[in-house]
């Protein structure tokens, strides 16, 4: 009895270490997967919130990106505002604008304050075309019939900035002058003068015909000299 009892005991005792070491391992087991669940729970939130917050700096990027693009926009029409102004002033080169060659050009001219100080003849080179072209430094001007005379030189009293291309667009027009100067005495006179364009070099292309007009078309002088082709009448006065 004493013999069977013992190996009961220790049977039990066993047994019940057994358990209680399967009873760790679950505890054990059971620990971790809630440690990892947690963790994993954790890993999802975080990584929700990080998606969210992405998102919403995407959206805050989009936002910006978006201002960027209307500004971008603000800014292309403005600088095409600002450019029309520029072509509209005439001294910018539109695009696709020729040097004029005078055939497209209908230039006049008008003979002002004849025998007076400030006698002149009034230039005005007006597009007749449907294109826009440019004009640039003095008109090379003989005076008289004499195509084969000598051309009149420029004004040294005339203002800077011949060198630009003043563009003509369709119906706009541009001004020179020819200073007269009679002494009174072995002068020339004429009703007519020939007048041809200058290139960007300073040579000039083939002379036009023009005749005076004016209270006075018949003119005198013995020294003349020309003015660069201006946006403004010279001597509007």
């Amino acid at each position: 009895m004493t013999t069977q009892r013992a190996r009961r005991t220790a049977r039990s005792a066993a047994l019940a270490a057994v358990t209680a070491v399967l009873a760790l391992g679950l505890a054990a087991c059971g620990g971790a997967g809630e440690g990892s669940k947690t963790a994993g729970d954790g890993d999802h939130a975080a990584g929700a919130a990080q998606s969210r917050s992405a998102a919403h700096e995407e959206g805050k990027g989009g936002a910006a990106r978006t201002i960027s693009s209307t500004d971008t926009k603000k800014e292309a029409r403005s600088a095409t505002v600002s450019s029309g102004r520029g072509e509209a002033a005439g001294t910018g080169a539109t695009a696709g604008a020729q040097p004029c060659r005078g055939d497209e050009l209908l230039v006049t001219a008008v003979h002002r304050f004849a025998g007076q100080q400030g006698d002149h003849l009034l230039v005005t080179a007006s597009n007749e075309s449907a294109k826009p072209c440019w004009v640039t430094s003095y008109p090379a001007v003989k005076l008289g019939d004499d195509v084969d005379g000598r051309v009149l030189p420029h004004s040294k009293k005339d203002n800077p900035g011949g060198d630009k291309r003043l563009t003509l667009r369709p119906g706009d027009k541009v001004y020179s002058a020819v200073n007269l100067f009679d002494y009174g005495s072995g002068h020339h006179t004429a009703r007519s003068f020939a007048l041809a364009l200058r290139g960007t070099d300073g040579h000039a292309g083939p002379y036009y015909s023009v005749d005076s007009k004016g209270r006075k078309p018949q003119f005198s002088w013995n020294e003349a000299d020309v003015l660069n082709w201006n946006t403004e009448k010279p001597y509007d006065f």
